[in-house]
């Protein structure tokens, strides 16, 4: 990934723990260490960690610019997650697909991954585009 386009964390993501790992077009990667801070009384990750890590990889997917000073927002529509089962491994590694839309609003697939491949969750999502962000 091209250093120059790389965001850095905004400042949930960053409480998260969440890192940008790859992003170009209809395409985003981030990855999460598991930490004591994101279990849920089970021991395992909350279910809001899930949808958090869906919705950003699902956003940056669709707002691609390629350029480092032309920078696209959007709002989020709708998210659904499917909650799959419990990581084996230490990192969430979420990949988001932009599966198409048009100037306005996009749709997006996400799902998240340990780092043994176990699937853990899958998300749709239905994006709208910020104007003049």
């Amino acid at each position: 990934m091209d250093d120059d386009i790389r965001e850095g964390p905004y400042a949930f993501s960053a409480l998260l723990g969440m890192e940008m790992a790859d992003w170009r077009q209809d395409y985003a990667r981030f990855e999460l260490p598991l930490a004591d801070k994101l279990m849920n009384r089970h021991g395992n990750p909350h279910g809001g960690v899930y949808a958090s890590l869906l919705d950003t990889i699902m956003g940056y997917a669709g707002c691609w610019t390629g350029d480092r000073n032309r920078r696209q927002m959007c709002l989020t529509l709708n998210l659904n997650v499917q909650f799959i089962s419990r990581p084996k491994g230490k990192m969430l590694i979420g990949e988001g697909f932009r599966t198409g839309g048009g100037k306005s609003t996009f749709f997006a697939e996400g799902v998240l991954k340990d780092e043994t491949g176990e699937v853990v969750a899958k998300g749709t999502g239905v994006f709208r585009y910020r104007r003049g962000a």
